[in-house]
């Protein structure tokens, strides 16, 4: 039988307990924290490696995707452990507060390669690397995870979601408009070490806040089984979530095109616009429309739904790499043309956390048992394959280029490839994120689910 032809004969669901505004405004800082390594990462590893380290983009391309890859493999692994954790923290929580040390840690490391052979860079390079992605997993992975156990009223995952959005946003557009002008004005490899000192010292100071200010909520259902849920079996029901498999792939899309805009664009105000200091510009530009869009979304929500405001901003976007191609060289018309695209990062910032933990309970509706952990764990591995695809991306196309790391000028070829990352390959993915989110159909069926899951537990 239909969801639809349900909806008649089901009760409406009783009210859940949701957060209140300071417990959400919390959880978002401990994001504020854990998106800073993110976007560090994602935004400069690959220039830091080119040009300050001095490894080749070839190189350095395999390296992300092979790591990103692997980065995908944990997280798998970590939503199970997460599902089987049990304290007096919850299954969650306690994760953060373990975690967030070696994670400041890890990213310190990472920004301080040794000056010693060319091989002994690439292996550290490696091992650091794969270093960082295992403690970003563990504590990423329960972080998202949260989300769900704290609530499982819509709105309030909705609102809990927008909070996090704007100290996501905030501590993105800290990063990329300061990282590199202050890494700049100390020199060389200490610049960039102390960039990564002081991210570390935000994510131990957050994680702590985070950990003490939220709560878990969110029990094991009357359906659940008893015993905890089998990998084989909770990969086997993953398959049949069909609205899962949808924000997953919108996941791997929507991050190759995050990590070229935010990866090739330091290449592309240097090489094409000619300064540097254009890319502070371009990460402004790129945030303006969630910027205003935070003084309306709220409502809009609770109106329109997060997948038709995630369709229509998506649409939006398309407009972007177009307006670019008018003069790809022209500033002003590039930083327009980024306002417009910028309209994609609405949902990433606004709603896809949200959107994702939906996806539990038409899991548990049609499964009988839930799973939040390894479904957060496995839409993360899709915004790691994107992550390692767009930054593999870069290594390789500007390797196919003749890119040569810190050169004044670069190979005709070298820009043609820097304009294929930074406009003609984010236009060709932005058709296929509308096309996923137009499949997305779970808002409107989600309140009978809800009210179908409640009348099971009496």
């Amino acid at each position: 039988m239909m969801l639809e032809a349900k909806q008649e004969k089901l009760k409406p669901a009783q009210a859940v307990e949701r957060p209140g505004t300071k417990e959400m405004l919390n959880y978002g800082l401990g994001f504020f924290g854990i998106i800073l390594v993110w976007t560090l990462v994602g935004s400069f590893l690959t220039f830091y490696y080119t040009d300050v380290a001095g490894i080749s983009a070839g190189v350095v391309g395999t390296l992300m995707l092979v790591a990103r890859l692997f980065d995908g493999v944990t997280d798998i692994g970590m939503g199970t452990v997460v599902d089987r954790t049990k304290s007096k923290h919850g299954k969650a929580r306690p994760w953060i507060i373990w975690m967030t040390l070696p994670l400041a840690i890890a990213t310190i490391m990472l920004f301080t390669v040794p000056d010693i052979s060319m091989t002994g860079k690439i292996i550290y390079a490696y091992i650091t690397y794969i270093l960082l992605i295992l403690v970003y997993t563990a504590i990423s992975i329960p972080y998202k995870t949260l989300l769900g156990l704290m609530t499982q009223d819509q709105q309030g995952r909705s609102m809990t979601n927008v909070y996090t959005g704007i100290f996501t946003m905030s501590s993105t557009l800290l990063v990329m408009t300061m990282a590199q002008p202050l890494a700049s004005a100390i020199g060389g490899q200490l610049g960039w070490t102390v960039v990564a000192v002081l991210a570390g010292i935000i994510i131990v100071t957050t994680s702590i806040i985070a950990f003490r200010a939220t709560k878990e909520r969110v029990g094991t259902s009357s359906t659940q089984p008893k015993d905890d849920v089998p990998l084989n079996l909770g990969l086997k029901a993953l398959m049949t979530n069909k609205y899962w498999l949808i924000i997953t792939a919108y996941c791997v899309v929507t991050y190759t095109v995050n990590a070229l805009l935010t990866g090739a664009g330091l290449y592309y105000a240097i090489y094409v616009l000619g300064s540097g200091t254009y890319f502070s510009l371009i990460s402004l530009a790129l945030f303006i429309p969630s910027i205003i869009c935070f003084f309306f979304i709220a409502p809009l929500i609770k109106r329109y739904g997060k997948r038709n405001i995630a369709l229509v901003v998506s649409v939006i976007a398309i407009f972007g790499p177009l307006v670019k191609l008018i003069d790809p060289t022209n500033a002003t018309v590039f930083l327009a043309g980024t306002v417009i695209q910028g309209f994609s990062l609405i949902p990433v910032l606004t709603l896809l956390y949200a959107m994702i933990n939906d996806t539990n309970e038409y899991g548990e509706w049609k499964n009988g048992f839930r799973t939040e952990g390894l479904i957060n764990s496995a839409a993360s591995f899709g915004m790691k394959v994107g992550t390692g695809v767009g930054s593999a991306l870069i290594g390789w196309l500007l390797a196919f280029g003749g890119y040569v790391g810190a050169a004044n000028e670069q190979s005709t070829m070298a820009i043609t490839m820097i304009l294929t990352l930074n406009i003609y390959l984010p236009l060709a993915l932005c058709f296929l994120q509308v096309f996923l989110l137009w499949m997305y159909k779970l808002d409107r069926n989600y309140p009978i689910i809800l009210a179908e899951l409640e009348q099971r537990k009496v």
